[in-house]
């Protein structure tokens, strides 16, 4: 089918060249007209392991298109995507302004009965409401209808993700409609289940609102784990044998962050308290979150009498590994307060140093490999899981810190291969590792 994306941000950019990569021509539409330029010589702006390989390819088999005009993209297409934005509000709410002005635009360039894809996470509702909005403002006697189909990709494996799903959620009001969109999905082989508009787009929301808890739960869990002197690893273990529980997200740390996460958390509880239901669970969840991102910062504020003029290397920034994108991350809270204490902090992440020079405090200073960031250093804190932080040598910390205190915020080490090197280790909610040649370090 003929196929057009408004949006090349992380959901539109990944369906749009998936959808060309089953066979679809797709055009993805964006109004920065560099970025455009780009995309067309096959450079993703975000960081998407795979994503610049399948882009390349479908554009030199005349898949893939890339334009800053509607109307190129509109066209006689037979399905247009939303995947805009839908930024979070000072109250919590979506920011829906962007959603907006793409139902107006589809709706004065429209020329043939148009099925419109709502992909961008919107709140229960709004798609009855862009669908007004189009037959409010259409200029050409067409028939539209509007679909929900919400997107559940992983930021860093959301090209697998795309052609390994567990399910593909179309919600709409119109059957006809609704076989369309599974037909454009089925070379993905991947079970669709439809349903009603209001429900695929609150599935959407409840899906994250459920993960989130999980990942605050285990770091309850974890934070009393290490009182009463338990294993977290273990306990999470011992609960994910249950079918019923899974292994999946409880693993402990510094809580999540993202693009999703945390806007579709509060935008759940604002839905909530616009039916007049305090969703007082999901508040616990967030109020959790955003206490872990401080554990380690008390940690750090208890091992040392100050931080002032120490050396700190960050490892990691990005919000969680294989991807570039510093919203929510717990190092910018943590670096803050840092900077704040008087610390000197040197960061070095694999592909979000970029990103985090437009978020981060101008005083952090960026090395290129981990060995120039940790060199010298007091204590070093691990914010992000990557393999290459993951897989280095402990001999490394004790070869080039000043002396080997480690904060990990990720649990990437076993505590049992640590007690094997001279180092000082804390974790989250399992016991420290301190050698007693260090014992007395402040």
């Amino acid at each position: 089918m003929k196929i057009a994306v408004v949006g090349t941000g992380y959901v539109g950019l990944v369906t749009g060249t998936c959808l060309s990569e089953i066979g679809h021509t797709v055009t993805c539409i964006d109004i920065d007209q560099t970025k455009v330029e780009k995309m067309r010589a096959g450079q993703s702006p975000i960081y998407e392991p795979g994503l610049e390989e399948i882009m390349t390819k479908n554009i030199n088999e005349n898949r893939l298109f890339f334009s800053t005009q509607h109307e190129d993209g509109f066209d006689n297409a037979d399905v247009i995507y939303i995947a805009v934005g839908t930024p979070e509000k000072e109250d919590g709410s979506a920011n829906l302004s962007f959603v907006e002005q793409v139902a107006k635009d589809i709706a004065t360039n429209v020329k043939k009965d148009t099925i419109v894809v709502t992909k961008s996470t919107v709140p229960v509702g709004t798609n009855h409401w862009i669908k007004k909005i189009i037959i409010d403002n259409l200029l050409n006697n067409v028939k539209v209808e509007v679909v929900s189909n919400p997107e559940f990709l992983r930021e860093g494996s959301a090209i697998y993700d795309s052609f390994n799903g567990d399910r593909i959620v179309v919600g709409a009001d119109n059957e006809e409609a609704a076989n369309v969109i599974e037909e454009i999905n089925k070379p993905f082989g991947i079970p669709v289940f439809k349903t009603d508009i209001r429900s695929a787009e609150m599935i959407k929301y409840a899906a994250n609102a459920f993960l989130a808890t999980k990942i605050s739960f285990i770091n309850e869990i974890s934070n009393i784990c290490e009182k009463l002197g338990a294993n977290v690893e273990d306990v999470a273990y011992g609960m994910g044998q249950d079918n019923r529980i899974g292994t999946q997200f409880l693993n402990a740390g510094i809580g999540y962050g993202g693009s999703c996460f945390p806007k579709d958390t509060k935008a759940l509880v604002q839905i909530a308290g616009n039916v007049e239901y305090d969703f007082d669970l999901l508040k616990g969840v967030i109020r959790v979150n955003q206490k872990q991102q401080e554990m380690l910062i008390n940690k750090l504020d208890e091992r040392f009498d100050s931080l002032k003029d120490k050396k700190v290397a960050v490892l990691g920034l990005a919000f969680k590994p294989n991807t570039d994108d510093m919203r929510e991350a717990a190092s910018i809270v943590i670096i803050k307060h840092l900077i704040d204490k008087g610390a000197t902090v040197t960061a070095y992440d694999p592909v979000a140093m970029g990103n985090a020079k437009r978020v981060l405090d101008s005083k952090v200073n960026y090395e290129s490999n981990i060995i120039d960031a940790i060199k010298d250093s007091d204590v070093v804190l691990i914010l992000t899981e990557w393999n290459e932080i993951k897989e280095l040598d402990l001999q490394t910390f004790v070869e080039h810190m000043k002396l080997p205190v480690i904060f990990d915020g990720r649990n990437c080490y076993d505590p049992r291969i640590v007690e094997k090197y001279q180092v000082e280790y804390h974790s989250m909610g399992r016991p420290t590792v301190n050698n007693k040649q260090l014992a007395n370090i402040h």
